[in-house]
């Protein structure tokens, strides 16, 4: 498997730090508010990475944090006059379940910062004995970037960074500008504070992914995971951050390769709260269900930046509709073993540094290939088998393809609507099993001329729309 190393800017063959197991640490939501666009990429970027592992036989371990003590959060517990807790749990909880409806599967280790904060402590301490951060009058704790000649390695770029990068207040008192908080103390308006052997206050934003990652990760002498990964937006300060305040406080790089997603653009430009375009993922699955959200946001390799658009969208939903229409055909049908040829296939993509364009093609033309035999051969059973399980393979590898073929073309119809259809079905069932078939074909010409398709099967009418 070769994998796109940002730091190395090229792909690198994948080579574990323990045989046959794999280390993965993915930068989670900051929970103040619900999800958006971003989010979504980012976790189904590295679903699909984690997916693919798998899939080649590797047993994998992913960690995404919650970020739950912010600047934002507090802000919000200020303007709401709910607790950090009431807070943080409503999002966290909303976020997973978003995270569900997109069949992300979900990972191993899921740590809090304020969890975490013995940890957080336990490192900056280790860095102030070592003489990598230096503590100011009021307590706050800074890194100092100078002692570390690695600094900038990962993400090719230092630039004068502020602390409003590092989500706390700028200061003057620190010995140089690149410098950034590992601890900030809290003033006398605080009323949210952490803290044992450090000053009341509460961690910087780049220390806790460092604490996470050493407290739930051992790795070995050079690495401690075998894969950091992020939004193309955490590269740097982020991880550049994270990557030195590691370094000096262990000896040992943080992770061997790094994994960036791509931004996701709303009509071509950046998606941006600023700029109200920041759509939620909850907009977007009251209109969609979340497996066609899915496959569209995967559908462009997961480097590149993604633009959104509902024109796209749906001419992603129709190449995904071929694949359930092509299932269709294949019930009750039971699967076997998927075509060798076939599996090997998408597994050669996806080592490709996750080439889901390959991917997807292959899909393509598995299915038209499928329906050509099966318009010669319908009641080739090997074939509708083999067929089936094609298509539990592409769930298992891509995660969409596991619905039932006519409930997913139900999808997005009114609750009246459906309930007249299942009516107009149900009333021909009775009419049909009293012999009226005129009242039978009646029926079925009325659904016909709402666009609903009907087929009858062993275990009564399947329905859709068309």
């Amino acid at each position: 498997m070769y994998l796109y190393d940002t730091s190395k800017k090229r792909k690198r063959k994948f080579e574990t730090i323990r045989d046959g197991e794999v280390s993965i640490y993915v930068c989670g939501p900051t929970v103040y508010d619900d999800a958006h666009l971003g989010h979504a990429r980012s976790s189904l970027s590295f679903d699909l990475l984690s997916r693919t592992l798998k899939a080649l036989g590797y047993k994998v371990t992913l960690a995404k944090n919650f970020t739950d003590i912010d600047d934002k959060i507090i802000n919000k517990i200020k303007e709401s006059g709910k607790s950090l807790e009431e807070i943080t749990s409503y999002y966290i909880e909303r976020y997973n379940s978003e995270m569900k409806s997109l069949n992300i599967i979900p990972a191993d280790i899921t740590p809090k910062a304020t969890d975490s904060i013995d940890a957080i402590e336990n490192m900056i301490n280790k860095l102030i004995n070592l003489g990598f951060a230096y503590k100011i009058d009021n307590g706050d704790v800074y890194f100092d970037t100078d002692k570390d000649n690695k600094y900038g390695s990962i993400s090719n770029m230092v630039i004068e960074d502020k602390d409003t990068i590092s989500r706390v207040e700028h200061t003057d008192k620190k010995k140089n500008p690149k410098d950034f908080a590992l601890w900030k103390a809290c003033n006398n308006n605080d009323n949210i504070c952490f803290g044992d052997s450090l000053a009341s206050g509460r961690p910087g934003w780049h220390i806790e992914c460092s604490a996470m990652i050493e407290k739930y990760f051992k790795g070995n002498n050079k690495f401690t995971i075998d894969i950091h990964g992020g939004g193309a937006d955490l590269l740097f300060p982020h991880h550049e951050n994270e990557a030195s305040q590691s370094r000096c406080a262990t000896g040992r790089e943080i992770a061997k390769y790094w994994m960036h997603n791509g931004f996701v653009q709303i009509d071509g430009e950046k998606m941006s709260k600023s700029l109200g375009n920041s759509f939620f993922i909850k907009d977007t699955l009251n209109n969609y269900d979340g497996e066609i959200l899915r496959y569209y946001l995967n559908s462009i390799h997961y480097r590149n930046d993604f633009n959104f658009n509902e024109e796209d969208l749906l001419v992603s939903k129709k190449r995904l509709d071929k694949l359930y229409r092509l299932k269709k055909r294949l019930l009750p049908t039971k699967a076997s073993k998927p075509a060798k040829e076939f599996v090997n296939r998408m597994l050669d993509a996806m080592s490709d540094d996750l080439n889901i364009s390959i991917a997807l093609a292959s899909i393509d033309e598995m299915v038209s290939e499928i329906n050509e035999k099966l318009d010669i051969n319908p009641k080739d059973k090997n074939l509708k088998k083999e067929s089936l399980a094609n298509i539990e393979f592409i769930d298992t590898l891509l995660g969409f393809g596991n619905k039932e073929p006519f409930g997913y073309f139900q999808i997005g119809i009114e609750k009246d609507l459906k309930e007249k259809i299942e009516l107009l079905i149900e009333n021909r069932t009775i009419a049909k099993k009293d012999k009226n078939f005129k009242l039978s074909d009646n029926i079925r010409e009325e659904l016909t001329s709402m666009n609903i398709s009907i087929m009858d099967t062993g275990n009564g009418t399947v329905w859709e729309k068309i």
